[in-house]
């Protein structure tokens, strides 16, 4: 389901606009204090930690909507590796510009780079094994595009951006269906009904992984089961559903779940809890 990783350019610059006015970009009494308008120079960003970059045009879009006459030259493109001391992109133009565009740029491309940069640890750990990493709906509020275009870079997958891109039967869906006496066998029949969208449902057991196998489930995800459960499942799924690890994962114990041979691995970490990467802006001394 790539297609959900076609972030609008549109949406970008909106929340970019919001960034800046959170920030009060615009009103930066410090810089309006101390830096006159009409004095030029150049700047850096620097990479202070080894990870992979995501953001760069994000970045740089940034300085351009303070102001459309900064020079932005981008040296390092997303998706690649960087170490210390590497430099992502230059700019020039008005100092003042420069530093009110700072943080903002900054936030983006560390906390997104920090991101893609936990992706790919992940993807790197079940390397040569047929599961794809995915990321979940766990992301900060109003970023949720920008952190699964990070988790794209960082070569993971993304299943569901949504609420209404797929149908996922969760515990307490099925919870609240009882009192009904609705089973979960009921509920995918129920769901297949209302929506021609894919039909995934959590289960608990193998037993519920049977009953969501018979019912024709779509993607069965796996919530918090034992490996040698997982693998029982896969081996009697046999194909005829998506097989999706969810829970407790982390990188000691990832590639013992890829190794059942599960289909999907989402991991919310990669989104909820990736450090960022660690990045500075330095200005260059000016010459008269």
């Amino acid at each position: 389901m790539d297609e959900i990783l076609t972030v609008s350019w549109a949406q970008v610059q909106g929340l970019i606009e919001g960034a800046l006015a959170e920030d009060m970009a615009f009103d930066d009494v410090t810089t309006k204090a101390l830096i006159a308008e009409d004095l030029d120079g150049k700047a850096s960003i620097v990479v202070k930690g080894d990870g992979m970059l995501a953001g760069d045009k994000i970045a740089e879009a940034v300085f351009l909507h303070i102001d459309p006459s900064l020079r932005v030259e981008v040296l390092i493109q997303d998706g690649a590796r960087v170490q210390k001391g590497d430099v992502v992109a230059t700019i020039e133009g008005k100092v003042a510009s420069i530093l009110r565009a700072e943080r903002t740029a900054l936030n983006f491309l560390c906390h997104l780079s920090g991101i893609a940069s936990e992706t790919a640890r992940y993807v790197e750990a079940i390397k040569g094994l047929k599961a794809q990493i995915s990321d979940t709906r766990k992301t900060v509020p109003g970023i949720r595009l920008l952190e699964k275009y990070a988790v794209h870079v960082g070569g993971g997958k993304s299943y569901r951006l949504h609420l209404g891109d797929g149908i996922l039967i969760k515990d307490n869906h099925l919870a609240a269906l009882r009192s009904l006496g609705i089973g979960l066998k009921e509920a995918i029949g129920v769901a297949r009904q209302s929506s021609d969208l894919v039909v995934e449902i959590e289960v608990q057991n193998v037993n519920e992984a049977r009953e969501a196998l018979d019912a024709s489930a779509d993607i069965i995800m796996l919530d918090n089961m034992a490996v040698d459960d997982m693998r029982q499942v896969v081996k009697i799924a046999a194909g005829r559903a998506l097989i999706e690890a969810s829970g407790c994962i982390n990188l000691d114990n990832v590639r013992s779940v890829a190794e059942t041979g599960v289909d999907i691995i989402s991991v919310g970490a990669i989104t909820h809890s990736a450090k960022a990467l660690d990045l500075s802006l330095d200005v260059e001394p000016i010459s008269f």
